[in-house]
């Protein structure tokens, strides 16, 4: 009789507790779950009626499969990068139908370009993932994840998990300095504008704190005069817009300081500061010591600077994207996200607060 039938034999039972254990790896492996913008999306506002997308040709030109994945970039994002350093596979869209058993152990992806810290941020996109909606399907992959797993299993995964939230940027850009005279612009003064969008977000991180995230890495924005966008906008000889820059010099250090707050009411280092500004100011303002040609012009694109619109089949296209600090009007190339990662793992606090990546992964492994 085949040991496949005979289910009272020792050895089938053994076979099937190993065929399980490889359907469903320890959840002690440690997942990984990213919100935010287009600079972390991998995909999400594909599966949506939007025009924040980035699914044609040449998006994805350097990615290995060479075709357009979602990702706003040539090639490798910052989640993708990140997922790498801890030797684990690039985390799926939540929106994806391939993010089912196995996948939902390795984390999720709940980012959707276009979106910022308040509501009306990206209204112009339409159909986006606003940030109630991406915590909420965080509640709900939770919820898939305890009828694979079990409630007590999830907890631990979601508790040990490393979390990317990535936001700010579109709150200036896709909002307040949208339109000449936008409506929160004519509500708020940028000095009082600024404060308000950081007591949104602190709502935010205090959400996604209840619903688990113990290591959150946060973003500030980074210069946002200084891309391509804004140079073909305001800029006359390649100078930055100074009211975006006055904008992330207001925005980050109040970030920095409310993270803080965060953590001291908590007790814990639950939120870590990622200075992007510094990070992305280091190339912008040098950009020959990293290797790049220019960190003015985007690699793709049109108009000055190629900064006007989003990169088509139409669009100007540099022949070496590693040579470009961006590749977009608005997004790094992959090697400057490269170098942003870089700068995560091995930073010192100046860049990284109170802790870089490396430090991180190394700490939570002992636990």
């Amino acid at each position: 009789m085949a040991v496949s039938t005979f289910y009272g034999h020792p050895l089938t039972l053994i076979l099937s507790i190993l065929l399980l254990a490889k359907t469903f790896p320890s959840v002690t492996a440690r997942a990984f779950f990213v919100f935010g913008d287009s600079l972390v999306d991998n995909g999400n506002n594909n599966y949506l009626v939007t025009s924040a997308r980035a699914d044609a040709y040449p998006y994805g030109i350097d990615y290995p499969t060479h075709r357009p994945t979602g990702r706003f970039s040539n090639g490798f994002n910052m989640p993708d990068l990140i997922s790498q350093r801890m030797g684990a596979e690039p985390t799926l869209p939540y929106m994806s139908p391939q993010l089912r058993g196995q996948r939902l152990l390795v984390g999720a992806n709940f980012a959707s370009a276009g979106i910022g810290i308040l509501n009306d941020t990206g209204i112009q996109f339409i159909n986006i993932i606003r940030m109630p909606m991406q915590l909420e399907y965080f509640r709900q992959y939770q919820q898939r994840l305890s009828a694979l797993i079990g409630a007590s299993q999830t907890k631990k995964l979601v508790n040990n998990a490393l979390v990317l939230m990535t936001l700010g940027g579109n709150d200036f850009v896709n909002n307040y300095y949208l339109v000449p005279y936008s409506a929160r612009s004519r509500q708020y003064t940028l000095p009082k504008y600024v404060p308000f969008i950081i007591s949104e977000y602190k709502k935010i991180l205090t959400k996604l704190y209840n619903l688990g995230a113990r290591r959150v890495l946060v973003t500030g924005t980074g210069p946002l005069g200084c891309v391509p966008a804004e140079l073909a906008q305001h800029s006359r000889n390649g100078e930055c817009a100074t009211e975006l820059q006055r904008a992330a010099e207001l925005f980050n250090p109040q970030l920095q300081q409310m993270l803080r707050d965060l953590n001291n009411k908590i007790g814990s280092h639950v939120f870590i500061s990622v200075d992007s500004r510094k990070m992305h100011s280091n190339f912008i303002t040098n950009p020959e010591a990293f290797g790049f040609v220019s960190s003015k012009i985007a690699c793709c694109g049109q108009g000055p600077y190629n900064g006007l619109g989003l990169c088509t089949p139409l669009s100007n296209l540099c022949a070496n994207r590693d040579l470009y600090a961006f590749w977009d009007a608005f997004h790094p190339s992959e090697r400057a996200n490269k170098i942003i990662v870089e700068q995560m793992m091995t930073g010192s606090t100046e860049y990284m607060y109170p802790m870089n990546l490396s430090t991180i992964l190394a700490l939570d492994s002992q636990n």
